[in-house]
């Protein structure tokens, strides 16, 4: 399994949260999400490496922008 952190900070509801979640789950291979709303983070779990260009896309559908750590 592979993790994957970054900030998304601009969430600042459930709904964000959720929007996020259902955008990331649309990415193959993803097993796992885990949103802080307090700290704005995002932790992801993938049966291998996910590229950058497709968990930002992911993030930009939901309609926020994701930060890299």
């Amino acid at each position: 399994m592979v993790t994957t952190i970054f900030e998304v900070p601009g969430m600042t509801c459930g709904h964000c949260t959720g929007a996020v979640t259902d955008e990331l789950n649309k990415i193959t291979g993803v097993t796992k999400i885990e949103v802080d709303l307090d700290t704005k983070i995002v932790s992801i779990e993938s049966e291998s490496h996910v590229e950058w260009e497709l968990i930002a896309a992911a993030i930009d559908e939901a309609g926020f922008e994701a930060i890299g750590r």
